[in-house]
């Protein structure tokens, strides 16, 4: 039997359920009228997360023998949950006195605690602010066939999305709360403890036994830095997809020197849809969600924007050729006025050309305007040679517009 609490529990952190800052925090009152019932949530009804959160929420209502019952439980099922492991020690301290934020009952260093209470701001936030799972993020314009998943980062809810393609159609498929960058985001150089933001791929799958127990259970490079990456002067490398230390559940939103930080669990689930070389990891600051038929419409314009371009290299037209990349034009060390010169002698050589593109993938580029990323298999015949290769290009909108910045193979 529960000892009967004498005290309450005013946790600030419950500021989260309207959205307040932290340090304006309304103690204690109702659920909010736009809170869903957890098992609601496309998740696992029973997993640590929702029980975690379930016991905040018993703590809202001044439910607190139900709210210890609810943190017991979770820590029976992993005691190195060391969020779960604290309010706890709350619960048990208002039996003898009031507690007014999360933490009030340890003497842990402060920034500790600050990190353990924006852990909870976060995975309360997910529940109050439930994903639009009937749309979809505004960077994922189009995937190529063989892409069975997209992975979408959300720095601003530390979040991770994972979008299952059938047929073209995207679909949510599933959500999990994650640590990035001590720094936030928008990395531009080494050691500046920031996450990355952009269009990435996975790039390897590192296994447990090749790596150090910080990494937990496996990691995934990601292609960090890109090609745009590169043209803007970023550095920096080593950007990973990985998991937790044995000891430990999670980390702090903010507490990596960069990566992509899943529970062990989450990791586990999650790299069983990870393709390697193909699956696409999108790291934005906040998500723009959008209707597929919004982005339906984009993706058909620079479709067309694309197949003209392919048209117009076939035409052997060189002029009509340049026309779709733009001034600020780079590709292997050469800008336009070179590559120009070479392609005008590349073409006095052709009597034919014919260019098929196949595998098109289209992603929006997150944080720069009007941006988007295009991959495809090219298959190049002319009438003196033959080639087959991945190439990648950054198509950009200028003056109404869609020009070529980068292009070049896929390595």
């Amino acid at each position: 039997m529960i000892k009967r609490f004498k005290k309450t529990i005013q946790y600030g952190v419950l500021a989260a359920l309207t959205f307040a800052t932290p340090s304006a925090i309304p103690m204690g009152g109702p659920v909010p009228r736009h809170f869903q019932p957890i098992n609601n949530v496309p998740q696992a009804p029973l997993s640590l997360e929702s029980m975690l959160v379930q016991s905040l929420l018993d703590i809202q209502r001044n439910q607190l023998g139900a709210a210890l019952s609810n943190i017991e439980a979770l820590l029976k099922i992993n005691p190195n949950f060391r969020l779960a492991q604290l309010i706890k020690g709350d619960l048990l301290m208002a039996r003898a006195q009031p507690i007014s934020n999360i933490g009030s009952a340890t003497d842990a260093p402060q920034q500790s605690i600050t990190d353990f209470r924006d852990e909870a701001r976060a995975r309360l936030q997910r529940y109050v602010q439930q994903p639009p799972t009937h749309l979809v993020p505004s960077n994922l314009l189009q995937l190529q066939t063989k892409q069975k998943y997209a992975i979408v980062v959300d720095i601003s809810k530390s979040r991770l999305y994972l979008f299952g393609n059938t047929d073209g159609k995207l679909q949510y498929d599933s959500d999990y709360y994650i640590t990035v960058g001590k720094n936030g985001g928008d990395k531009t150089k080494e050691g500046d403890l920031r996450t990355p933001t952009g269009v990435y791929f996975v790039t390897a799958n590192l296994p447990k036994g090749k790596l150090t127990d910080f990494y937990g259970t496996g990691a995934f490079p990601i292609s960090y830095p890109n090609e745009w990456d590169k043209k803007m002067g970023r550095n920096g490398h080593g950007i990973w997809l990985h998991g937790t230390p044995g000891d430990t559940y999670s980390r702090p939103p903010r507490a990596s020197s960069g990566c992509v930080v899943l529970t062990n669990q989450d990791l586990d689930s999650l790299a069983k849809k990870i393709q390697v070389g193909l699956t696409p990891v999108v790291i934005t600051e906040k998500i723009e969600w959008v209707d597929q038929n919004r982005s339906n419409a984009q993706r058909i314009a620079l479709n067309q924007q694309i197949d003209n371009w392919r048209h117009d290299w076939e035409s052997r037209d060189t002029n009509r050729y340049i026309q779709n990349y733009s001034k600020n034009f780079h590709a292997d060390g050469q800008k336009l006025p070179e590559w120009e010169d070479q392609k005008r002698q590349v073409n006095a050589s052709k009597s034919w050309i014919k260019v098929n593109l196949s595998n098109v993938s289209i992603f929006r580029y997150p944080e720069i305007d009007n941006m988007a990323v295009v991959t495809f298999d090219q298959d190049y015949q002319s009438n003196n040679l033959s080639n087959q290769m991945r190439k990648r290009q950054y198509w950009k909108l200028e003056n109404n517009q869609w020009k070529i910045v980068y292009e070049g193979a896929v390595s």
